[in-house]
């Protein structure tokens, strides 16, 4: 009799289980066509141009995100080194982030644009991408790919204010 309740409340744990939704995946793949893997935190040499991953469309102005879509970047200079940090740290809109661009123009003449997902998942809160610019002023221009949509969201000259 014992035994008969014990296997009929696994039973119904188990069917609990399973209508929960507690053996489905917690990860979302992301597959981008057209992309390697990389680590999180991505240090560029100057000689880099263009990724091959694609952006959908290139907005003109700086856009707004729609509030539910909001999330949070800091772009910065670095003083010693003149590197570019960007670092996505995530928001309400972040399960809409398909990916994120930095297009950095040198005060040298040079654009190199990186994306800071690896090409196998979304990006995630306290990602970073470095890039290297230049003593002087750099534009750095941000897109962020959000449920289907590009925007520009950050077009800003940096500028080094130590030298």
């Amino acid at each position: 009799m014992k035994s008969t309740l014990i296997l009929l409340a696994m039973a119904g744990l188990l069917l609990c289980a399973l209508s929960a939704g507690c053996t489905s995946p917690t990860q979302v793949e992301v597959t981008p066509t057209g992309t390697t893997a990389t680590p999180t935190v991505i240090t560029l040499p100057p000689a880099t141009s263009t990724s091959t991953a694609t952006v959908i469309s290139t907005p003109l102005a700086v856009e707004t995100l729609p509030s539910e879509q909001a999330v949070d970047i800091v772009v910065y200079k670095q003083r010693p080194d003149a590197t570019i940090h960007l670092v996505y740290n995530g928001g309400m809109g972040e399960i809409f982030v398909q990916n994120v661009m930095m297009r950095v123009t040198r005060s040298d003449g040079q654009v190199n644009e990186h994306y800071l997902n690896d090409g196998t998942r979304k990006p995630r809160r306290g990602d970073e991408l470095v890039m290297d610019g230049t003593r002087g002023t750099d534009r750095v221009v941000v897109f962020l790919t959000s449920a289907g949509k590009t925007y520009k969201i950050f077009d800003e000259p940096l500028a080094n204010p130590y030298y």
